[in-house]
């Protein structure tokens, strides 16, 4: 490239400045895309987690079967099943529906994230002392009432900490949503990288994908420590 060339090329600072906004755009699908799959994974992990906790072996051999085959898959599997399981469109009486691809990475992220909530219910419950339950079976409080007013109240503030922990992780595995065309944050930078068509540029908008994902996701970890600290003191 000639010196004069090179001189008149814009400062990669001054790109990544015009591509920001862009950037920002993908970060929030990542966003509403982690919000959506955490809260239809903690709806399931919950019925799923109760379900485990059943007096019926069967019931629960089946749950835990659930839980082990979704926490040990990997994530990337997860999302491209959900992509080609479920249709491109829905049909209702004479009507189609689209169904897009950002739905279906939603429920392919919410498929471990309800095994996680499961296991983290599933052991919150598990972790209260026996003695509550005996002291709140002498006030003659039945099963029901026993774990509506004794063991949940305990159990959502143990859970609070590694539901954090794991929000975090979908956060970071909504990466993935570019893989099935999905126009996020990952995508975002792949055209701007591949317009501007430059090196240092690439190297600039990678490092500030990463920065961005470091800026939502370490206060959620940080957030996290303190609750655990908090919890430990108590």
């Amino acid at each position: 490239m000639a010196p004069e060339t090179a001189a008149a090329l814009p400062p990669v600072g001054a790109l990544l400045l015009q591509w920001l906004p862009t950037l920002l755009w993908g970060l929030w699908s990542n966003i509403q895309i982690s919000v959506l799959a955490m809260a239809l994974g903690t709806v399931a992990g919950l019925l799923v987690g109760a379900l485990s906790l059943a007096p019926r072996p069967w019931l629960q051999g089946a749950m835990r079967v659930y839980v082990q085959l979704l926490r040990n898959a990997p994530v990337l599997v997860l999302v491209y099943f959900s992509t080609y399981v479920f249709p491109f469109e829905l049909q209702i009486h004479h009507w189609r529906l689209p169904f897009p691809d950002w739905i279906k990475v939603v429920l392919g992220l919410a498929l471990p994230a309800s095994a996680n909530v499961a296991e983290i219910f599933r052991g919150a419950v598990q972790s209260i002392p026996s003695a509550q339950w005996e002291a709140a079976h002498s006030l003659a409080l039945g099963r029901t009432d026993i774990f509506r007013l004794v063991v949940l109240p305990q159990c959502l503030r143990r859970m609070l900490p590694p539901w954090m922990n794991l929000y975090a992780s979908i956060t970071m595995a909504t990466s993935l949503a570019s893989l099935v065309g999905v126009h996020d944050l990952v995508d975002a930078a792949q055209v701007a990288s591949n317009t501007v068509g430059r090196t240092d540029f690439t190297v600039l908008i990678y490092a500030a994908l990463l920065l961005l994902f470091f800026a939502y996701c370490y206060p959620i970890a940080r957030a996290t420590q303190a609750l655990e600290a908090r919890h430990a003191r108590h």
